[in-house]
C-alpha cells in the first residue's frame, strides 16, 4: 500500500465485511447511542453526534433506527448502557494494535481480546503502549470522479490538512475538531464524500513484505473486528497491495 496505509488497511478490511450488514448497522448504531448519551440528543450542539449521525447515513442505516438509537442514548427510550474502552496490543511481526470497543460489561470483553490476540500470535500490552505511534485524525473519502485539484481546492480553504490518492478515492485527513465542517464544505461544492469518520493515524508503520506473515496479521485484525462490541481495529502496518488482493480471509 501506498500513500496513507492506515486508510488503505481498514478500508480493505471494512469492504470486506460489509457483506454482514446487520452486524455493520449494530456497531454503528451503538456509537450513536453512545455519542447521544454523552452529549445529547441536540446535533447542533453534539459534534460527537452529528459525526456518528453521517457516519450511520454514509452506511445506509435506516433514519428511523437512527433516530430511535438518539432516543435510547439520551434516555427517551430504555435501553442498554455501554461503555468505551479501548485495548492496545500488538499482531505478529511487532504491528502495533489499538481496538475500540463499545461494551455492556468491560471484565468480559477484556478477556476475550485478550484471548484473541493470544490465539492468533499477538500479545496484549499496557494503556499507552502503543497508542503514542497513532494521532486521532479527521478522514474523508470522496469519490476519484471527482478532480483532485478541485477537491483539495476545497477540503484546505475548509482547513483539512492533506489529501493522498488511496486508489479508488481521495483521502482527506483533518483534526478531529475539522472533520464536518470540511465534509460540509465539500458537499456545497457539490463533492460529496462517500465516507467520513474519525480514525487513529498510525505516525510511523511496519513494512510488511512477507506474504505469510502478512494473513497472520490480517487474521487478527479480522477476527478482533468480528468480535461485537468491537468498532474499530487499527494498525500501523504497511502491506502491499498485492497480498491484501489475495488475501480470502
Amino acid at each position: 500500500m501506498s500513500g496513507h496505509s492506515k486508510w488503505a488497511t481498514t478500508k480493505y478490511r471494512k469492504g470486506a465485511q460489509d457483506s454482514a450488514r446487520a452486524k455493520v448497522f449494530a456497531k454503528i448504531i451503538r456509537q450513536v447511542e453512545v455519542a447521544a448519551r454523552e452529549g445529547g440528543s441536540d446535533m447542533t450542539a453534539n459534534a460527537s453526534l452529528r459525526t456518528m449521525y453521517a457516519k450511520a447515513r454514509d452506511a445506509s442505516v435506516p433514519i428511523d433506527t437512527i433516530e430511535r438509537a438518539i432516543k435510547r442514548g439520551s434516555g427517551e427510550l430504555e435501553g442498554v448502557r455501554y461503555e468505551a474502552v479501548a485495548y492496545e496490543g500488538y499482531a505478529p511481526d511487532g504491528v502495533a494494535v489499538i481496538v475500540e470497543c463499545l461494551t455492556d460489561n468491560r471484565n468480559r470483553t477484556g478477556a476475550e481480546v485478550r484471548s484473541t490476540f493470544s490465539k492468533l500470535g499477538g500479545s496484549m500490552a499496557e494503556p499507552g503502549a502503543v497508542s503514542w505511534q497513532f494521532e486521532r485524525k479527521g478522514l474523508i473519502s470522496v469519490p476519484r470522479t471527482f478532480e483532485e485539484e478541485r477537491v483539495m481546492e476545497v477540503s484546505m480553504e475548509a482547513g483539512a490538512e492533506d489529501l493522498s490518492d488511496e486508489g479508488d478515492h481521495w483521502a482527506v485527513t483533518t483534526d478531529p475538531h475539522d472533520l464536518m465542517a470540511v465534509r460540509a464544505a465539500l458537499e456545497e461544492a457539490g463533492l460529496a464524500p462517500s465516507s467520513s469518520e474519525l480514525s487513529m493515524v498510525p505516525t510511523t508503520s511496519v513494512a510488511v513484505e512477507d506474504s505469510g506473515t502478512a494473513r497472520k496479521i490480517l487474521r487478527l485484525i479480522d477476527a478482533l473486528e468480528d468480535h461485537d462490541d468491537v468498532q474499530t481495529v487499527y494498525a500501523n502496518v504497511d502491506i502491499p497491495e498485492d497480498v491484501l488482493a489475495s488475501y480470502e480471509g
